[in-house]
């Protein structure tokens, strides 16, 4: 199993790393690559067609501003695409990026995590990927059920004092 991680520019690497640093946790194969919808389209477009050919399962796309990368690689490619708007230097308190890849039309789906939501995009491809992986799959309950623990130890320290 093989999880893409591609952004926009270089800029988004420090909310896209959230991704790769959940997908390594879960220890999924990932590629992790710059790919601008806008300044490299011969580059997307050439991923996105051949990613299944590649071995990729899944793809998260990050971008800033307009952020037309996770609806055009979705528009190219057979794969699941989930989208992470990211709030960048350029972007109207990350509105921008978070319409243009929540907006997409009939025909193209985009899942759309919140603004700067790397962490969950990677969570979710994980979801995706355990439907047909019983490990994976119990891999993502032991998280959850960690998390739940994590509540529950919190509350029992508040509730100490």
């Amino acid at each position: 199993m093989k999880v893409a991680v591609i952004m926009g520019s270089k800029s988004d690497l420090p909310v896209m790393q959230e991704a790769i640093d959940t997908l390594a946790l879960f220890e999924l194969d990932t590629h992790v690559d710059i790919v601008s919808a806008h300044r490299t389209p011969e580059k997307m477009i050439q991923f996105a067609t051949t990613a299944h050919e590649q071995g990729i399962d899944v793809i998260i796309a990050g971008a800033g501003g307009a952020a037309h990368l996770p609806g055009m690689v979705a528009a190219s490619s057979p794969l699941p695409v989930i989208g992470v708007p990211v709030k960048s230097s350029n972007s109207i308190d990350g509105w921008d990026s978070v319409l243009s890849i929540l907006q997409m039309p009939g025909g193209v789906p985009v899942a759309t995590v919140a603004l700067n939501g790397a962490k969950n995009a990677a969570l979710l491809a994980c979801q995706i990927l355990g439907v047909k992986n019983p490990a994976l799959r119990e891999a993502m309950l032991g998280y959850k059920a960690a998390m739940g623990e994590k509540v529950h130890q919190s509350a029992k320290e508040l509730n100490q004092k």
